[in-house]
């Protein structure tokens, strides 16, 4: 069957209902009329359907790209929330090594308080800051902090290692809150009543007070020199020799490590003594000096060691 034929057959057909219809339309008109509203009906309820469908379809694509928008906002803010836990970290680290210093260079009270805000200011106007101004920033204060710890960090080993060498130097008392009882230098002999020459100072103490090293080092001597009674020595190293004598008992050994105000005897009166006291030398190098030249050396950076 050619295409042609096949055409002329369905419009035969398609006549031929019609023709059907529009008898059957004459003979019912009330049921004709009735089909009719009810096709046009269901046209018009099909058409009402797909338009539903057609927003419901562009409902369920907008809040998915308002959920997705959001998942991506919420991405951001944790990142940044991230990020300024670091900073935060970061701050406080800096703020605490900030004290550490405060305190090892026995800064005035008050001037630098790290627990309040820093004063800031300026005039307007204002404007909304973008992600990418407000992702530099954070960029740019993070590298600040870095650069900021790091030169904190050098500051802080010079000052350690400045202590440190100060530590060394004789520049405390050995009897806490004492006095001088006699100087340095010539003086009456206390038992014979001649001249004689003092190679250090004494100072007051009772019995079984605590002697304390006035600087870090190690035990050198340990034991009984003649005239001195109970004697313990330091050396502090750079040619600094320290002596304590007239002691009751001595509390360390030859070669143990002793540290800045650490206990290292205990006071008396042995050796050629009119009571009890602590004969205290410094020697320099191999001489004997004035201990008051160090005793009036009070170091910004001393720190005190209870031993």
């Amino acid at each position: 069957m050619t295409y042609p034929s096949i055409v002329n057959k369905s419009r035969v057909q398609l006549s031929h209902w019609l023709q059907q219809a529009a008898y059957w339309g004459a003979q019912r008109p009330a049921l004709a009329i009735a089909l009719l509203l009810g096709s046009g009906a269901a046209i018009g309820a099909g058409a009402g359907i797909a338009d539903n469908a057609i927003l419901r379809s562009k409902s369920d694509n907008q809040e998915a790209l308002i959920a997705a928008t959001r998942r991506d906002a919420q991405r951001e803010i944790n990142a940044l929330a991230a990020r300024m836990g670091e900073l935060q970290a970061e701050a406080n680290r800096l703020n605490a090594l900030g004290e550490r210093l405060t305190r090892i260079g026995q800064l005035q009270d008050g001037e630098f308080d790290f627990d309040k805000p820093v004063g800031v200011g300026g005039a307007g106007p204002v404007r909304d800051m973008t992600k990418a101004e407000l992702d530099e920033g954070m960029a740019t204060l993070g590298q600040q902090f870095q650069a900021s710890g790091e030169q904190l960090s050098v500051l802080e080993s010079l000052l350690f290692n400045r202590q440190l060498d100060m530590n060394a130097v004789p520049g405390r008392e050995p009897i806490a809150g004492s006095y001088i009882t006699s100087g340095f230098g010539g003086r009456a002999d206390p038992f014979n009543g001649g001249h004689a020459n003092h190679k250090g100072l004494d100072f007051k103490a009772n019995v079984g007070d605590p002697v304390l090293a006035v600087a870090d080092g190690v035990v050198s001597y340990s034991g009984v020199r003649s005239g001195y009674g109970n004697v313990i020595e330091v050396d502090h190293g750079n040619g600094y020799v320290t002596r304590y004598a007239h002691n009751s008992r001595l509390t360390h050994k030859v070669g143990e490590l002793v540290r800045a105000g650490q206990e290292i005897a205990k006071a008396g009166s042995t050796g050629r003594s009119t009571g009890a006291h602590v004969h205290f030398e410094v020697w320099e190098n191999g001489r004997v000096v004035n201990p008051r030249n160090f005793l009036s050396q009070q170091s910004p950076l001393k720190v005190q060691i209870k031993g």
